[in-house]
């Protein structure tokens, strides 16, 4: 099972921080160990690691309008998306 981190912007830390968005979406996805991360000096700055059973599954359902939906609740931009997997 592969470790990933993902980094992004968000519009509010604190917000996102709180959200339960995060585990509504991946959960179903097998998608286990979820933290959350900010970066102290931008207030706009996360980041999450996560173990992913199918990365495949998790890329696909992250071009879905329920990944848009679930990103917006959030407040993140999703231009600023970029996600990392163990190497």
């Amino acid at each position: 099972m592969p470790t990933v981190v993902v980094t992004h912007k968000v519009k509010d830390q604190a917000h996102w921080l709180a959200s339960r968005k995060r585990q509504e979406f991946f959960g179903p996805l097998g998608v286990t160990n979820i933290r959350t991360f900010a970066n102290p000096g931008d207030p706009t700055q996360v980041a999450l690691i996560m173990d992913v059973a199918d990365l495949d599954a998790v890329l696909a359902a992250l071009q879905t309008p329920a990944a848009a939906a679930a990103m917006d609740a959030d407040g993140v931009l999703p231009e600023t998306l970029s996600l990392h997997t163990e190497a």
